[in-house]
């Protein structure tokens, strides 16, 4: 009698599976990023305040990493090194000043769902990467969902919203580049981010070019506490490393694709949660830059090569 032997289920490599979990942690800790930091003004909190309880907390929980990654960065190249500073202050203020400027969803949204966009730009300019013609379609998707998200939502303030927002994005994707090239591992860039940030934020409310409430002494206790444990850990510490897991496991294009998934979580929490309206616009909008990231992620990175002469 003959048997036949079943073929053995292909096992999901451990790299993938890692960076999977990576991204899911991601998507719903960038939700509570867009969340919290659109409610900032129902906390009584300024933007210098976010920004110190943001990147202090995360600096002075890794102070002992903060010496070895000194230390490391004398091998890192300058353009790397300023690539990855990009994700702290400068992304943080203008995702907060969009998020003032729009709503929870539109903030969720476009931040998240450029960086794929902005991402194959930049590779395509520094490195002359090819690009699919799936991919193209995708970013195609995402370009128009943007044109009808400036269209159809955000009220009279949606445009300088939308645009402030396209440019965090576009730092964000400068820093996924960045990312994927230093040799700093998880925690060094969470502590050279951190670090920095944090001084520069002191700086800036000290000389008055951000409004605080630390040096007025009117600072409200508990809103500080909370911001400090949903921005502070959750974004400055878990989300980081998170991100930092996903680009090492799972590389740059597709950690950017999947991350700007976390805008159907944001949309659909923001309703109850901040009683904002699920637009027609938005839900478009929403529809059209989601599936065209999970196309963007499903899709090869390169445009298939051809030759008419035989390969050797």
């Amino acid at each position: 009698m003959t048997t036949f032997a079943l073929p053995r289920p292909t096992a999901v490599p451990r790299r993938t599976i890692v960076g999977v979990v990576a991204v899911a942690a991601v998507v719903c800790l960038w939700s509570s990023f867009a969340l919290s930091t659109r409610a900032l003004e129902t906390t009584g909190m300024t933007m210098g305040d976010a920004a110190i309880m943001r990147f202090g907390v995360p600096a002075i929980a890794l102070a002992p990493w903060i010496p070895r990654t000194l230390r490391r960065l004398r091998g890192e190249r300058v353009r790397v090194i300023a690539l990855v500073l990009l994700a702290g202050l400068p992304h943080f203020l203008l995702f907060a000043w969009g998020a003032h400027l729009t709503s929870a969803a539109l903030t969720g949204l476009l931040v998240p769902g450029t960086v794929p966009l902005f991402v194959t730009l930049l590779l395509f300019l520094a490195f002359r990467s090819s690009v699919s013609r799936r991919r193209l379609i995708a970013l195609g998707a995402i370009v128009v969902g943007i044109a009808v998200s400036a269209t159809l939502t955000g009220g009279p303030a949606g445009p300088d919203g939308i645009a402030v927002l396209m440019a965090a994005g576009f730092v964000w994707a400068a820093y996924t580049i960045g990312l994927s090239r230093t040799r700093l591992d998880p925690l060094g860039v969470i502590a050279l981010v951190s670090l920095t940030s944090f001084i520069a934020a002191l700086v800036l409310t000290a000389a008055g070019a951000l409004p605080s409430q630390l040096f007025s002494g009117t600072v409200d206790v508990p809103a500080w506490g909370a911001y400090a444990l949903v921005q502070g850990v959750g974004t400055g510490m878990l989300s980081t490393a998170c991100y930092v897991v996903a680009v090492k496991n799972l590389g740059s294009s597709i950690t950017a694709a999947a991350g700007a998934l976390s805008p159907v979580l944001t949309a659909l929490v923001a309703v109850p949660l901040l009683g904002e309206p699920l637009t027609a616009g938005l839900g478009i909008a929403l529809v059209l830059i989601v599936s065209g990231v999970v196309a963007f992620a499903l899709a090869p990175a390169h445009a298939a090569r051809t030759s008419a002469g035989p390969r050797r």
